[in-house]
């Protein structure tokens, strides 16, 4: 016979389930793209913050969350100061929108704390606690932007996997693509993915952007028997540097600038693809939460 504590955690999880597939219809859906990196360094934290930003002059609703555990570079970069996290949330101290940060041109941050790697460790109550506090959150959001760690981890595996699209950001540098192709091929041989986005940023011209677009196509036909999708190219450009010093975007700092107009593009092209799955926002914290069991095994 169950005793009381195990009937309580059925009877919640039953009450969960039905409220999700209750509510499911009334709510909108959510495009998820998880944005990644071979290795640290090529700029992706960046490109995220001004690809949401973007989005957000094309009339979309954008929330980032903020994936690198421990580092929190989005909020450096935009400077924001985020007073909680996460965590807050996961103890029961905050609801999921106490936490969020007003952005600049009015995309929202979800800060991560500590708090995102526990998603990864969760027993089932608590998975069904979170997955409750997201399904009740009803701020407006059209496109989920999720910053990840760089480089190959659980971590990263878990999100790139629960989001609909994977963008790798990448550049000329020969550790750069080797680390992006290192990635590819654990998300595709251990994960079975096959479809990536790639962005290749600081590169001289289009002409560069897309020849180092090819050599990590080419390797990734010739082993994987995968082909990537380009989504274009960020160039050298001194306002990128200038807005990183000034903690700015360079597309609201320097709108007119070849970084804004090529990150513009590039917005405009994820928006266009068509996503793998339609789902809510409550949809991809479900898969979320469901795969952390899987990760471990």
């Amino acid at each position: 016979m169950r005793n009381r504590k195990e009937v309580h955690k059925s009877h919640f999880k039953e009450r969960v389930l039905r409220m999700l597939k209750e509510k499911q219809k009334k709510k909108k859906s959510v495009k998820t793209i998880a944005i990644t990196s071979g290795k640290g360094g090529v700029g992706k934290t960046n490109v995220t913050a001004n690809l949401a930003i973007a989005m957000k002059k094309l009339g979309k609703e954008v929330l980032i969350m903020d994936a690198d555990i421990g580092l929190s570079s989005i909020d450096v970069l935009l400077n924001v100061a985020p007073r909680y996290t996460i965590q807050h949330v996961l103890n029961g101290k905050m609801r999921l929108g106490d936490i969020l940060i007003d952005g600049p041109k009015g995309i929202k941050i979800l800060p991560a704390g500590s708090g995102i790697q526990e998603l990864t460790a969760l027993n089932e109550f608590q998975r069904l606690r979170i997955l409750e506090e997201f399904d009740s959150f009803d701020g407006d959001v059209d496109v989920l932007l999720i910053d990840t760690a760089p480089g190959i981890s659980e971590n990263v595996a878990f999100f790139c996997i629960a989001a609909q699209e994977i963008v790798i950001v990448t550049s000329q540098e020969p550790t750069s693509l080797t680390d992006a192709y290192a990635l590819i091929k654990v998300l595709c041989t251990r994960y079975q993915e096959k479809e990536f986005f790639i962005i290749v940023n600081s590169v001289r011209n289009s002409q560069e952007g897309f020849e180092v677009f090819r050599r990590l196509s080419l390797t990734t036909e010739r082993f994987l028997n995968i082909s990537l999708d380009y989504l274009g190219y960020i160039p050298c450009d001194t306002h990128v540097q200038e807005a990183v010093r000034t903690q700015r975007a360079f597309v609201d700092m320097y709108p007119n600038g070849l970084a804004a107009r090529q990150i513009h593009e590039i917005a405009t092209r994820i928006l266009a693809t068509n996503n793998k799955v339609k789902g809510t926002l409550q949809f991809f914290i479900g898969d979320l939460l469901a795969l952390s069991p899987c990760l471990s095994q």
